[in-house]
């Protein structure tokens, strides 16, 4: 085993589990989930089957990822959030059939207690402050708050916001990346 269990956690069988990956405490890894390298599964996660994880992934405490979710690789799940995967849950209603796909790609992250809707796609380095509610798809470098989530500005992939001049040019102030806006999409220079 080259990932680190923690005794008190259960990991199925037929799991994927990457090297260098750790799971903390009170954590369930159900079987066919897959989790790449580097991974930090941090207390109280559970992985359901079918869950995709890529590399370097960041899952906070009290987060359940439920069947139809996939994350790419260097996304963030601060704690509490939430990823549903039925539009209309019933208790007496089996709706397993019908689970959404929610795709939340490469360098995404997600705030404390934002719940995120399914069926809908977080594109890259998008940024969901914490308790806002996704309700639809979310364009790359985009900063979605509140409830319901609405777009708040731009964000670099080192997660500060983007302050744009009149021609859409705007540079990171960590990094010194420069990026471009245009047609309303973020793009690196």
């Amino acid at each position: 085993m080259n990932y680190y269990v923690h005794p008190s956690s259960i990991i199925d069988d037929n799991c994927v589990i990457g090297e260098g990956t750790k799971i903390w405490h009170f954590s369930h890894v159900m079987s066919g989930a897959v989790i790449g390298t580097n991974c930090n599964l941090g207390q109280n996660v559970v992985v359901s089957p079918k869950v995709v994880l890529g590399n370097n992934v960041r899952v906070q405490n009290n987060v359940s990822i439920y069947e139809g979710v996939i994350c790419e690789d260097d996304v963030f799940l601060g704690p509490s959030a939430v990823l549903t995967n039925v539009i209309n849950p019933r208790s007496a209603v089996s709706r397993k059939s019908e689970y959404k796909t929610t795709l939340i790609k490469k360098g995404a992250s997600i705030g404390a207690n934002a719940t995120i809707v399914c069926g809908h796609t977080i594109g890259e380095f998008a940024f969901i402050g914490a308790g806002a509610v996704v309700t639809k798809d979310v364009p790359a470098y985009a900063l979605i708050v509140g409830n319901p989530g609405r777009q708040a500005g731009w964000m670099s992939e080192q997660g500060q916001k983007l302050h744009f001049d009149k021609e859409g040019n705007a540079v990171c102030s960590e990094s010194g990346v420069a990026y471009q806006l245009k047609d309303n999409k973020v793009t690196r220079k």
